[in-house]
């Protein structure tokens, strides 16, 4: 956890270091962002959401342990030593049961956090701004902040009871963008001011003193405010880095802690190296990775369309559509659209709702047939010009060889590789 603090402090310090947060359960993905660490020499912070990974198993069916020992599995592969991988668990509190009453949904996020730091995941995000169903519409700060103190309080009497002592990070906040990025379609949005981040802190603080967190409190890390950066399913909202200013400024006067900034994706290159000289000094990124490895894998279908006789052929994209037709509880309810246009929103949105289906039975087989036969026969060299352009030029450069895993792994770290740059994560930390 020192690392993680190491570069916390340096960026209060104007030092234009930061972390990324690879917020995923695919192994593709989890891979590739192993791989950043390793040609950066840096640790690397894998974070699992509550909707994910839960004590019910969440949308890939694993629980945290299970989480930890799929994430180790990988690492070994790679020969990457699990002390530079740090485990983070996002959005952790009521999010996934937000239709139950609160206390009912306080009672299972309980759990969710014992689970989780029973597991070794050593930074939580305490995520208690989503009301419930007998909630008001909008929740006061106060019972955002008391609800993340009970929370806090289980973590720490857990990791006592588990480890012997607690050395958990929290990232806390009252503003947080809904998992995944935006739900609907966006057109602007307002830099969270400076006098609410005042609030959220100064609220927060009591409530953990008031359980007697004082000691937690000192490890506190970040907050989750909204520096104006967000994408729905076909747009993006750019940073501007001259609104944020005034809020950039203000996280000095607080010790200890920087910003957290949720749904970074799909931002330019110099927006992010912004965001970490302006304090944003943890950046997550989630669907730009699947929505990198969906490219990879459709691209790798039409190569196999073009090359592989029909009967052979794994069609992936068409067992998608499949799937997501039999089974729309992931997408349908975000996609209203009119039904010409569904298909274009399910397989290519920003929103990337696909990710969803990557771990279904017949998708997971769809991509292992396709990899078998891009493996067995080598692809020629124009296909992979015509619909990897980027891969190909990599490969002609002799940084990866032919062969389809190393073609999709190497387009997802097309993302990470700009992380790595925005955080300063070229050269040994």
């Amino acid at each position: 956890m020192t690392k993680i603090v190491d570069i916390i402090n340096s960026n209060r310090n104007d030092v234009k270091v930061g972390i990324y947060s690879v917020c995923c359960a695919q192994p593709l993905i989890i891979e590739a962002a192993i791989k950043q660490a390793q040609k950066n020499n840096s640790v690397v912070l894998i974070e699992a959401t509550a909707n994910q990974v839960n004590q019910f198993g969440g949308y890939t069916s694993m629980k945290p342990a299970d989480y930890v020992t799929f994430i180790t599995s990988i690492a070994e592969k790679l020969n990457f030593p699990m002390e530079k991988v740090i485990l983070g668990g996002d959005h952790l509190g009521p999010v996934c049961w937000v239709t139950e009453t609160a206390q009912q949904a306080m009672e299972k996020s309980k759990t969710l956090i014992k689970s989780y730091v029973a597991a070794g995941f050593k930074k939580i995000h305490l995520d208690t701004s989503m009301p419930c169903a007998d909630d008001e519409p909008a929740l006061t700060d106060e019972i955002i902040a008391e609800r993340a103190a009970i929370l806090c309080e289980i973590a720490e009497k857990t990791a006592i009871e588990t480890f012997g002592q607690s050395d958990i990070l929290y990232v806390i906040g009252t503003e947080v963008p809904p998992p995944g990025g935006a739900t609907e379609e966006i057109t602007s949005l307002e830099v969270t001011p400076k006098e609410n981040v005042a609030k959220t802190y100064d609220i927060h603080l009591a409530a953990f003193e008031a359980k007697a967190l004082t000691d937690a409190w000192q490890r506190v890390i970040g907050i989750v405010v909204q520096p104006g950066v967000e994408f729905d399913h076909t747009s993006i909202i750019d940073y501007n880095a001259k609104k944020a200013q005034s809020l950039s400024q203000f996280i000095k006067t607080v010790p200890n802690i920087v910003f957290e900034a949720h749904s970074t994706d799909y931002q330019k290159p110099s927006a992010y190296k912004a965001l970490v000289a302006d304090h944003f000094a943890i950046l997550k990124v989630g669907p730009q990775l699947t929505f990198a490895m969906r490219e990879a894998l459709f691209a790798l279908s039409f190569i196999e369309q073009a090359y592989i006789e029909p009967e052979r052929q794994a069609n992936l994209m068409a067992v998608f559509e499949a799937e997501m037709q039999e089974n729309p509880g992931y997408w349908q309810k975000f996609y209203q659209v009119a039904p010409e246009k569904e298909m274009f929103y399910r397989q290519y949105s920003y929103s990337d709702r696909i990710r969803y289906y990557w771990n279904t039975v017949r998708v997971e087989q769809a991509v292992q047939v396709l990899l078998e036969n891009l493996t067995k026969n080598a692809i020629p060299l124009p296909l992979i010009s015509q619909f990897l352009p980027e891969q190909y030029q990599a490969l002609r450069e002799g940084e990866i060889q032919n062969c389809p895993h190393d073609l999709v792994v190497h387009k997802i770290m097309q993302v990470t590789e700009v992380y790595a740059n925005a955080c300063n994560q070229q050269s040994p930390l």
